[in-house]
């Protein structure tokens, strides 16, 4: 029996917590989680197994150039392409945003209506963000709004530094109005009265105030329609608070990739996710940009999706033309061109940025695959179809 890799870096959730271990001692090839029991990376793991999957274009198996073909020609036909999913990492973001300027592409992430959220409150009115070291060293406070991230992102408490019990843990919970409980909790903090703010709500009031580092904790892909409002008020609380003290916010999203092709397609244009370079330029426009709205208005004519950590974020269900470039075990029912990708971290090396974004965790092989990268695909479609239109342009 070989040993586990360690430390190895999990790609699965935002937090990408790099103290693991990983074991592919078992017969079947499954990869085995070591080191921790969090049930989100044993599930993952699960999925990968020794079987790999063809490429396929039209129903049938074919070879990776003909599926690149036949993925460029319907690129190449396509008037309004949508770039969906973009469960990828830096080195497929890059690769991404070029074939998107070449397409004029709009590209919006799986995760794209939490990550919005966030990005609008940033736009409209400015945000104190802090790091997951951050919170374990200094925060006195830490408030959970909209109920503790347990079940999603098991290992947030332990990466933090909170035990369950902790006297440190306050949690709004997530019954009740949140648009409400967050427009009082930050009129309290400013000192206004407020009629009918539940004592509960009065005493974190006083708490916050009186705390040397509060930190409030937010998952933005969890809050309701138009939760950016509920956002700007957790950042009035912020704001007001470090008048006086220290506090800053948390918000834990970004998964499956989003934050990293947000952070690359940021350097790289000067814009966020939901943009698109067309025929007017660059446009950023987060709300016509969503990609459900384009799909059920009929916006756009071709989606290409990708998905290189597992099958959870499936394709949406659509008639128009779509190319998948995902996880070995994905679904193939709804890909015209499906195209079995890496994951990084696993079958290839790679580098994600962590839910704070200010660290980028770089991932090593754990068990090298004959599979391309995303990049490497997207390499390819792009060459491709500047070859098809030099075709046809002779």
């Amino acid at each position: 029996m070989s040993e586990p890799i360690r430390p190895w870096s999990c790609p699965f959730c935002p937090l990408l917590c790099d103290g693991f271990g990983v074991s592919h001692a078992q017969p079947d090839g499954a990869l085995t989680l070591v080191d921790s029991d969090c049930p989100r990376a044993r599930a993952a793991l699960a999925r990968f197994g020794a079987a790999s999957a063809s490429p396929r274009a039209a129903g049938r198996a074919c070879t990776l150039d003909e599926a690149v073909d036949s993925a460029a020609r319907q690129l190449a036909a396509s008037r309004q392409p949508l770039f969906g999913g973009l469960g990828t990492d830096v080195a497929g973001a890059r690769a991404l945003y070029g074939l998107a300027c070449a397409t004029g592409a709009i590209s919006d992430p799986a995760q794209g209506r939490g990550l919005t959220m966030g990005l609008r409150a940033l736009q409209d009115r400015g945000v104190f963000n802090t790091t997951l070291a951050e919170v374990k060293t200094r925060a006195d406070l830490v408030v959970f709004f909209g109920g503790a991230p347990a079940p999603r992102l098991p290992e947030f408490a332990r990466r933090v530094g909170l035990a369950p019990d902790d006297e440190r843990i306050v949690v709004i919970a997530e019954s009740g109005d949140p648009f409400t409980a967050a427009a009082r909790l930050a009129a309290l903090v400013e000192g206004r009265a407020v009629d009918g703010a539940p004592a509960e709500l009065q005493a974190l009031a006083a708490r916050l105030l009186a705390a040397r580092y509060a930190v409030l904790v937010y998952e933005p892909g969890r809050l309701p329609a138009q939760g950016e409002l509920i956002v700007e008020a957790l950042q009035r609380v912020v704001a007001t608070l470090n008048r006086k003290t220290r506090a800053a916010s948390l918000a834990l999203g970004g998964g499956d990739g989003a934050a990293t092709v947000n952070q690359v397609f940021a350097w790289l244009s000067g814009l966020p996710l939901r943009s698109r370079a067309g025929p007017h330029g660059l446009e950023h426009e987060p709300l016509r940009f969503d990609a459900q709205r384009l799909l059920d208005d009929g916006g756009v004519d071709l989606l290409l999706w990708i998905a290189s950590f597992g099958t959870e974020a499936a394709p949406p269900a659509t008639a128009l033309p779509t190319i998948v470039l995902g996880h070995p075990a994905t679904a193939t029912d709804r890909a015209g061109v499906f195209i079995p990708v890496a994951t990084p971290g696993i079958g290839s090396a790679g580098h994600l940025f962590r839910t704070d974004g200010v660290v980028m965790i770089p991932l090593h092989a754990v068990r090298p695959e004959p599979l391309p990268t995303v990049a490497e695909v997207l390499q390819r479609l792009l060459a491709a179809l500047q070859a098809l239109k030099t075709e046809q342009a002779a």
